[in-house]
């Protein structure tokens, strides 16, 4: 079980690095591009699928449609507040717009 968190922390740590070097460097569409690949929610169904199963495959994979909008949202709400108010308060302003669409999701799927 160590084994597979370490392997799960690297590949996370990779990706993270991966795409802060490309925005950094000022490739800002590459960095999206390897933020957006889905290798992410591609292993972690694998991941879910040979440790659980079919069933909670299925319930995440429900889970990221469910909260895609909200994720949206959050970009959005970036990409429209960093001009105007700033980095810091656009990433908290849309950090708060994210986990309040989650909250509101939430309440509308129960």
């Amino acid at each position: 079980m160590l084994i597979k968190l370490a392997l799960y922390f690297v590949v996370g740590g990779v990706v993270v690095s991966a795409v802060t070097y490309f925005g950094s460097a000022g490739r800002g569409l590459l960095s999206a591009f390897v933020a957006t690949l889905p290798h992410i929610s591609l292993l972690t169904f694998i991941l879910i699928y040979l440790n659980s199963g079919e069933a909670p495959t299925l319930a995440y994979a429900r889970g990221l449609l469910i909260f895609a909008p909200a994720w949206l949202a959050y970009v959005t709400a970036f990409m429209l507040l960093l001009p105007r108010a700033g980095f810091w308060p656009a990433l908290g302003g849309s950090v708060t717009l994210f986990f309040t669409a989650i909250a509101l999701t939430r309440l509308l799927i129960r």
